[in-house]
């Protein structure tokens, strides 16, 4: 935590640095400044959680800057460390918000009983701050949203308009006169790896933000509204009723405000106009259209038209190198593989333009090839299929541009392959090595937020297949293992009664305390403070 002392006199901000029992408060670092001007530059750069402030200083006085903190950065906790015995400047910081008006010469016990609770008031804030936070995401993605349901409706073609547009308008105070209509669509399932990577087990959120960005220079102006497609969950939708010709303009500040929030370049396809509500359909099928059918090969705009027309190609399949895919799989050799489908990858590369529905498409037609193999394999009734690897949206192997990576997609096929291979030849081997590859990596990533979908998507193979094997192999499931991991590494902790409970929680990969608490009663049949006092008594002894 930061704490800012801000006075004029370069001896009272030494003298409350040495008084001040910083450690104690949970204080790690501690910043100047000698005027209010100084203090507004450091909070808006460092925001630091709690200013310690004199009262009189040359430009922007205390009061000055208690206004500026109030309006700009209200969950900052102020103390006033003052000269001046002043009625009127105690009441002035008491309205502005500070927690407390300590006398010069600073007092000691006063300073630290003040900074203490300015940071335990910022940090009970904070928590309540982060609890609302993560309330009103998990609201918004688990109560049934009526607007989406009828904007879903809508765009969709479902709806009968004339009995919808009453409800809708009432739910959301549309404007009365709307005549024209377009619509804009983003797909989550069009990011790159990467950004897919950092909300694999938040996907939820990924949206949430998304259209958030979306709304705040929409709901503003009453302009339009960006939703989430109920039937495809991938996909953001942007149904604009405002002017025409400020559209365009309005997606490139969408567009810049993601790239700047989320630091992800996002592709959007983009409908034409027609009379609303009955247009909203035809956008909606044409900028959807558009966004698929975009050159994934060449770097062109972000903004995708529905009236571009590409010449077809004749495509190469998957299916035309079946037989060596198979073969190259059962070797279970990687150099194979890679030249298998490195030929593959030549084909691809040799073509004027490929679209992200086709791209998607060959990916659905490698998981039919590799599912049949597996439920086509001699002896085999239970059906064993390989992972898609991405969870609910399959990612494409696009770079952070929204362009197809060819040496990506190589690698994302070959550790198919290789997983496909090991999966149909378990005979050659006495115990299942990518099992075993997945308890190694249970073991060292034991702290992180782990799901059975994160270990099929990992290792290319179905959550079903994992949970079989993998109680052939242990002896217990999975979430049993990574607990049992966890709850090991845990009592280690616990030996060091320097440690919170709360923090030994988070280390083991709870970021519920209680919940820890249960699950390692559960285990060992007493809590976390039980053990740690039992085997404290114990060395003592």
């Amino acid at each position: 935590m930061k704490v800012l002392i801000v006075d004029d006199e370069k001896h009272v901000r030494h003298a409350i640095r040495m008084l001040v029992h910083w450690e104690a408060c949970g204080v790690t670092e501690v910043i100047e400044a000698e005027s209010g001007d100084q203090a507004i530059e450091v909070i808006t750069t460092l925001s630091p959680p709690v200013v310690l402030t004199d009262m009189r200083m040359p430009g922007k006085d205390g009061v000055a800057l208690m206004e500026w903190i109030q309006l700009h950065s209200p969950a900052t906790r102020v103390v006033v460390v003052s000269g001046y015995d002043d009625f009127d400047l105690v009441r002035q910081a008491i309205r502005r918000g500070g927690m407390d008006y300590i006398l010069k010469p600073v007092d000691p016990v006063e300073i630290n009983e003040a900074l203490t609770k300015a940071t335990q008031a910022w940090r009970t804030a904070e928590q309540d701050r982060h609890r609302q936070t993560m309330q009103a995401i998990e609201v918004n993605r688990m109560r049934p949203h009526y607007a989406d349901k009828l904007l879903t409706e809508l765009v969709s073609g479902t709806a009968n308009t004339a009995l919808s547009i009453t409800p809708l308008r009432e739910e959301l105070r549309l404007p009365a006169a709307i005549q024209m209509c377009s619509a804009a669509v983003m797909s989550i399932a069009q990011l790159d790896t990467d950004m897919l990577d950092k909300y694999k087990t938040r996907r939820p959120l990924l949206s949430f933000s998304l259209i958030n960005i979306c709304n705040e220079f929409l709901m503003a102006s009453q302009i339009g509204i960006a939703f989430r497609h109920l039937e495809r969950m991938d996909e953001i939708i942007v149904l604009y009723w405002g002017e025409p010709s400020r559209w365009p303009l309005l997606l490139q500040d969408i567009h810049t405000g993601i790239r700047t929030a989320l630091g992800c370049y996002m592709h959007i396809g983009i409908g034409s106009f027609g009379a609303f509500p009955v247009a909203a359909a035809t956008a909606y099928h044409e900028a959807r259209q558009a966004l698929w059918k975009r050159d994934v090969l060449q770097a062109t705009d972000w903004l995708h038209h529905s009236s571009l027309v590409r010449q077809p190609v004749r495509l190469p399949r998957l299916l035309e190198l079946e037989e060596e895919l198979r073969l190259s799989a059962f070797s279970c050799s990687a150099s194979r593989v890679a030249a298998t489908v490195g030929r593959w990858i030549a084909a691809i590369a040799e073509l004027p333009s490929v679209t992200a529905e086709q791209l998607a498409g060959w990916n659905q037609e490698l998981n039919w090839m590799l599912a049949r193999w597996l439920n086509d394999r001699p002896g085999d009734t239970e059906g064993e299929e390989l992972a898609d690897g991405a969870g609910a949206f399959p990612a494409l192997p696009i770079d952070n541009r929204g362009l197809l990576s060819l040496p990506l997609w190589k690698k994302q096929i070959e550790n198919r392959m290789l997983a496909t291979g090991q999966a149909l030849t378990p005979s050659h081997n006495p115990n299942n090595p990518t099992i075993r590859d997945i308890a190694r990596y249970l073991e060292a990533h034991y702290d992180e937020d782990i799901s059975l979908q994160d270990m099929a998507s990992r290792f290319y193979l179905s959550r079903e297949y994992i949970s079989r094997k993998f109680k052939q192999e242990y002896g217990v499931n999975l979430s049993d293992y990574l607990c049992r991991i966890r709850m090991d590494k845990a009592k280690l902790l616990l030996l060091n009664d320097k440690l919170r409970l709360h923090h030994i929680a988070g280390m083991v990969g709870y970021q519920d305390e209680k919940y820890f608490g249960k699950v390692f009663k559960k285990l060992e049949g007493v809590t976390p403070g039980e053990f740690r006092k039992r085997h404290a008594a114990h060395l003592q002894s």
